[in-house]
């Protein structure tokens, strides 16, 4: 067996509830050991920073430009992970001298794979001299301006994670602010694609409409009534009627209102475009999935649970198999840095559309 590389993955992602950070020890194929994990929520200071870079990155043409407040939300988020790290360090008992490497997702604030665009914040640089660790950042960019959706990277994660699983097909559920779906083959091929909203909107929702940007367990949801045809309005998008592999901006489909909905009224209705969001992905599937794993925020949300097991087979979520939900695509992000720093590929035709197997992401080491 070759020397397994130590790695922390952090991630951010689409969704604005904090920083995750995710301990591992593999050699970016087949041997995966996890380790300690740590979740750090945002703060309400820290999420109103990040909504106003959503805002002020709609305007961005060039991925390297910074307008409005983004260079110092930059900054600061940078800052935040470091921070994240090193609240894991004192949590874990884990020396950062014990790491050697890093996977720095940072926060999506544009993804516009069809301009060839995508956008994280975050300065792996400026990451590395805080840590005194090698850094490996940017890992979506070569495979958008190849042509490539960016996203999902997941699934070369999740294949091998399902290898201690006999089922097949197998399909694995991240909920995050975007859902996505990685379908696993009989013979280990992969499909992947962004399914369609997760969390976001809801959480946008019940921001609006509570002041909490989050439904507790899906409390609110599932005392409200779902409307029918704001549903309908929305997976009647054309972008369920793409092939996979497809993916989607945090904020895609933020423009279709739900005007004169009560707050259970609106969070149930939105609990439903993601639930049969992801039941529809069966129709992209050579074969249907006999089990699939939901992963990610939205397996704590009772009603999107009981969404989907209401329309699909055997549904369970990632601690039935031994796994984390909350941790595995930080798990996944250490993974990928270890893959490039190997000089392995992170996606693949069937994941991000991309013409061939594509390698990413920038090295930057501690000045």
């Amino acid at each position: 067996m070759s020397k397994l590389t130590r790695a922390l993955g952090l991630m951010s992602g689409t969704s604005l509830d904090g920083i995750d950070v995710a301990f591992m020890e593999t050699d970016g194929e087949d041997v995966v050991r996890r380790g300690p994990f740590l979740s750090v929520p945002y703060d309400e200071t820290q999420r109103a920073v990040l909504r106003k870079s959503l805002l002020d990155a709609v305007v961005m043409k060039d991925r390297h430009s910074r307008p409005g407040n983004l260079a110092e939300a930059e900054q600061a988020l940078t800052w935040w992970h470091g921070e994240a790290i090193q609240a894991w360090g004192r949590k874990s008992g884990v020396s950062l001298s014990n790491i050697d490497v890093i996977g720095f997702h940072g926060q999506t604030v544009l993804h516009r794979p069809e301009k060839q665009l995508t956008v994280q914040l975050g300065d792996g640089a400026g990451l590395a001299r805080q840590l005194g660790v090698p850094v490996i950042y940017d890992m979506r960019a070569a495979d958008v301006a190849a042509g490539g959706q960016g996203a999902p990277l997941v699934p070369i994660y999740h294949r091998a994670l399902a290898a201690s699983i006999p089922d097949r097909p197998i399909a694995f559920v991240n909920i995050g602010g975007v859902a996505n779906v990685t379908w696993i083959g009989r013979d280990g091929e992969l499909l992947a694609f962004d399914t369609g909203p997760g969390n976001a909107l809801i959480d946008d929702w019940m921001k609006v409409h509570t002041g909490t940007a989050l439904d507790e367990d899906g409390h609110v949801a599932l005392s409200g009534r779902i409307d029918e045809g704001a549903v309908a309005q929305f997976l009647g998008d054309s972008y369920f009627e793409r092939p996979a592999p497809k993916s989607l901006d945090r904020n895609s489909f933020a423009n279709i209102r739900l005007d004169g909905l009560s707050a259970a009224d609106g969070a149930a209705t939105l609990v439903a475009v993601t639930g049969r969001a992801i039941a529809a992905s069966r129709a992209q599937f050579p074969e249907d999935p006999v089990l699939w794993i939901i992963c990610g925020g939205g397996r704590h949300n009772r009603a999107i649970m009981q969404a989907l097991k209401a329309l699909l087979p055997r549904v369970e979520t990632a601690e039935a198999f031994g796994f984390n939900g909350d941790a595995m695509e930080a798990e996944a992000w250490a993974y990928l840095a270890v893959r490039s720093f190997k000089g392995l590929p992170l996606s693949f035709p069937g994941t991000t559309g991309v013409p061939r197997p594509m390698k990413g992401g920038v090295l930057v080491r501690p000045s």
